[in-house]
């Protein structure tokens, strides 16, 4: 499928609809809405991101070697019985959890966020349950909605369902979010889970209800270690200031005689640029969302890496860009082709990444832009720098075996986000 191709037949099939309530007669009314429609105001150029590449860091066996998890935590967190290698963030993340220290992630979309409390969160749980603590739910985990909520239940039951702990080691967690039936909370009462999912109406409940069942699920969350806000930008307004209240009176009947570890998420915080103003930025939020001082080294933000030859720049690689517009683009090219691909390497660097002190995303752009600048630096026809450009995002973001590679990985996916009036 050819997103490009769907959008256009998207927005015609949309426009039909959409004018197709009225039929006006009056030739200079109707020379002024076509000229409203033509200027694409009710449906604008869509947007273009690319999918950057995140920084590998170390397997997480290398993190049991040197004390940081414990050996029973690598077995829950492998893919094909493989232990998974983590990105520079996730590692970070881990680390200052081992460390005791409450902190931010500000990483994109694909990020593997959740791993960067979970993976912590269990390893305390596998380390408790070594030791012989009696059971108690060890970290709670507030979403903004269910939905996120019911699909990292089951990201987190795949892996501990696939690892080979025994049952006495193997950490247990619950949804309580509203959804459960009588029967559900109570199992959820009298098993104690280490990890209690939940979003913070329900919380909110939780702390002021005076049923048995639920004083007994929030009681069994005394002396917790660790406080998640998952999507940490959905708390602002009215709504974040209840949230903070709710969060320092959970840490005050919970937590009275340690701090816990608290952690936020969150793809977007700041719209500054730049980025220790960013990070101020984010950490005053936190602590505020929190009620813990937070400085900027908290803040942990996404560490990015070329797809395409590192060695390659849109200088180096000018009179070879002039030629890949006029040549047809492969049908079938590799990962390895591609990272030398001059166009590709234009797109990344034009439209994904700004090279500067260190890598980070660009702003997302349209295609018609970006065409624009791919035409000022080849001097070729707008329209075939538009084509050539929708044909190598739309190659570039396929499965590599799907394109003469291995595996089942896109070389350099993108998004297209489309933005439509209402009719």
């Amino acid at each position: 499928m050819n997103v490009f191709d769907l959008d256009r037949f998207l927005v015609s099939d949309y426009e039909r609809f959409a004018r197709s309530f009225t039929h006006i007669r009056a030739p200079d009314i109707k020379q002024q809405l076509e000229d409203v429609y033509a200027s694409r105001r009710f449906w604008p150029e869509p947007l273009i991101s690319i999918n950057p590449h995140f920084e590998w860091g170390p397997y997480i066996d290398e993190l049991v070697a040197d004390g940081t998890l414990c050996a029973e935590t690598s077995q829950v967190f492998r893919i094909d019985d493989k232990p998974i290698k983590l990105y520079r963030h996730q590692a970070q993340a881990v680390a200052k959890a081992a460390a005791g220290k409450s902190f931010v992630v500000t990483t994109g979309t694909g990020s593997g966020k959740s791993l960067c409390f979970f993976i912590p969160i269990v390893d305390r749980a596998i380390r408790a349950r070594i030791a012989g603590e009696p059971p108690r739910t060890k970290a709670i985990v507030i979403y903004p909605m269910n939905a996120l909520a019911n699909s990292q239940m089951k990201e987190l039951e795949k892996f501990l369902e696939q690892s080979d702990l025994p049952l006495e080691l193997r950490p247990t967690f619950a949804r309580y979010t509203g959804q459960e039936s009588d029967d559900e909370r109570e199992a959820i009462r009298q098993a104690k889970p280490d990890i209690l999912l939940t979003n913070f109406m329900m919380l909110e409940l939780l702390m002021v209800r005076q049923n048995e069942r639920d004083k007994a699920v929030i009681g069994s969350a005394e002396g917790l270690d660790f406080l998640v806000l998952d999507e940490l930008h959905t708390y602002r307004g009215r709504q974040g200031a209840d949230v903070a209240m709710l969060v320092r009176r959970v840490r005050d009947r919970l937590c009275r005689d340690k701090a816990p570890i608290c952690i936020g998420t969150s793809a977007t915080m700041s719209s500054d640029d730049r980025d220790e103003k960013k990070a101020e930025t984010i950490a005053s939020v936190a602590s505020r969302l929190f009620g813990c001082p937070l400085g900027a080294d908290a803040v942990i933000d996404e560490s990015l890496e070329r797809a395409t030859d590192p060695s390659l720049t849109v200088e180096k690689l000018a009179s070879a860009l002039v030629a890949s517009i006029d040549e047809e683009i492969p049908s079938t090219i590799t990962d390895d082709e591609l990272r030398r691909h001059p166009l590709a390497v234009w797109i990344e660097l034009e439209i994904g990444l700004h090279d500067g002190k260190r890598l980070t995303r660009r702003k997302p752009t349209t295609i018609d832009e970006a065409a624009k600048r791919l035409h000022d630096h080849t001097g070729k026809p707008l329209e075939r720098c538009r084509s050539q450009l929708e044909a190598m995002l739309t190659l570039m973001s396929q499965p590599a075996k799907e394109r003469g590679g291995s595996g089942d990985r896109a070389f350099m996916a993108f998004k297209l986000h489309r933005f439509i009036s209402g009719a």
